[in-house]
């Protein structure tokens, strides 16, 4: 049961300087350093519960998002937390449509960036309050309850709500066989932590070869800087995995679109499932041709994890534009956005394959990648999430795989809460990792 008024809302800037490792570097992104916009709620309610979210950022340009993230305030502090589930959807509405902070969006941007920051701590609080995980807290909503949550508007030519209710009416049924089944066996991953651009021959070989012996069958590696060293990482990482076990590329929107097509072909020897990102992440005509010179190479085009919102995914599918779509739990406007993508996705018949690297989005999207197969697509046909063994150790509530597969969290929330030793140490710029780093020092990162 749902209780108490918003009484604070507090955000903090969080960085973990990743790119002393090189972790999570790629074409685009040579140098990330992992942070988020970190965002805390409390209320008036007796039972001491917080809701904690975050969205995720590359470093700089977090000071902005925590901007953002204070602007939108006015509408989250004195309201109801029974006012604000009860009426999802206005709600969201209300955060999204500021007749002035919209004008800098709307719904793109740092803007969107602060609304999921804010959202996903609403969300986290809901959950808890109710003793659930996310997952279970969605997986048990009926489905009227449920599209309450979603504002429909924009995306009524591809998607209505009376369809939707369909689609979830129509899912009840092997609802919780396949919930046992998640319990039981958990959802497939991929490993994209062997392969980072910034890594040496001899670092990829070592962590393939770990990833092997962990049981992993599924690999993505970063492209796109150069064709040549491509093509001997690729030549490298297939020999190790061998012909059966499966081989993503990704771009992080490095090409241009005949670039891309060329770039690609060339690369098609070593049998990829798909190409992420290949080009612009808002040019869908041009995913679209990708996809369509591609397809007689048996290659897709995979993108979503920097799709502004609901209505580039909208056109992205109708246009036939992608093999594989990627929601992000911090891109979008939290779980009310991405329950309407997933839906969208379903009744277009592509398979959802979350984004999942950085600060938390492997905590946070495991709920939504749940859900999904639960209680809305019921296949796990060509459909899989992204995995990446980074910063783990300072959340509460830590991701756990087993034999390469999410095993859902059991404990309530959204699996955001970070442990307040690392929030302290990583806060920018006054935390002591942070200031010895701004004064020269050298440190050990995990």
């Amino acid at each position: 049961m749902v209780r108490g008024r918003i009484t604070a809302l507090a955000v903090s800037d969080v960085r973990f300087p990743t790119s002393l490792g090189h972790h999570g570097s790629d074409a685009m992104h040579p140098d990330p350093d992992y942070s988020a916009a970190y965002v805390v709620i409390e209320t008036d309610a007796h039972d001491g519960l917080k809701g904690y979210g975050l969205t995720f950022t590359l470093g700089k340009g977090t000071e902005v998002v925590v901007c953002a993230v204070n602007a939108l305030s006015t509408h989250v502090v004195h309201k109801d937390m029974e006012e604000i589930v009860s009426n999802f959807r206005n709600f969201y509405r209300q955060l999204t449509s500021d007749g002035q902070l919209r004008w800098i969006g709307p719904e793109k941007g740092a803007v969107h960036l602060a609304t999921a920051a804010i959202l996903n701590a609403v969300w986290d609080l809901w959950a808890k309050q109710e003793g659930k995980p996310l997952w279970k807290l969605l997986v048990d909503m009926d489905p009227k309850q449920l599209l309450s949550c979603i504002d429909f508007r924009y995306i009524t030519d591809a998607l209505t709500e009376e369809e939707a209710y369909e689609i979830l009416v129509n899912s009840l049924l092997g609802k919780k066989e396949r919930e046992e089944q998640m319990l039981t066996r958990g959802y497939p991953a991929y490993t994209t932590s062997c392969a980072w651009l910034g890594y040496s021959d001899q670092q990829l070989k070592q962590l393939c070869t770990k990833a092997l012996k962990d049981g992993w069958t599924r690999f993505k590696v970063k492209v796109g800087a150069d064709l040549q060293d491509d093509i001997h990482r690729c030549r490298l990482i297939r020999e190790m995995i061998g012909p059966d076990n499966i081989l993503m590329l990704d771009a992080n929107q490095r090409w241009e679109v005949k670039e891309a097509i060329e770039w690609v072909t060339k690369l098609a020897e070593f049998k990829p499932l798909w190409i992420e990102e290949p080009t612009s992440p808002d040019d869908v005509l041009g995913h679209a041709a990708i996809s369509k010179a591609l397809a007689p190479l048996g290659i897709g085009v995979a993108t979503g994890e920097q799709c502004h919102n609901k209505v580039i995914f909208k056109q992205l599918l109708q246009a036939k534009a992608l093999s594989y779509l990627q929601i992000d739990s911090c891109r979008l406007g939290s779980v009310n956005e991405n329950l309407a993508v997933l839906l969208m996705a379903k009744k277009f018949q592509i398979p959802v394959c979350p984004h999942a690297g950085g600060v938390g989005l492997c905590e946070l999207v495991q709920h939504l990648i749940l859900f999904d197969y639960i209680a809305i697509s019921g296949s796990l046909e060509n459909r899989m999430c992204e995995y990446v063994d980074h910063l783990h150790e300072h959340f509460k509530y830590p991701v756990i795989i087993k034999k390469a597969c999410y095993m859902p969290p059991q404990d309530a929330g959204y699996s955001t809460e970070m442990k307040e030793d690392s929030t302290r140490k990583y806060q920018f710029p006054q935390g002591e990792v942070w200031q010895k780093l701004l004064s020269g020092h050298k440190i050990h990162l995990p």
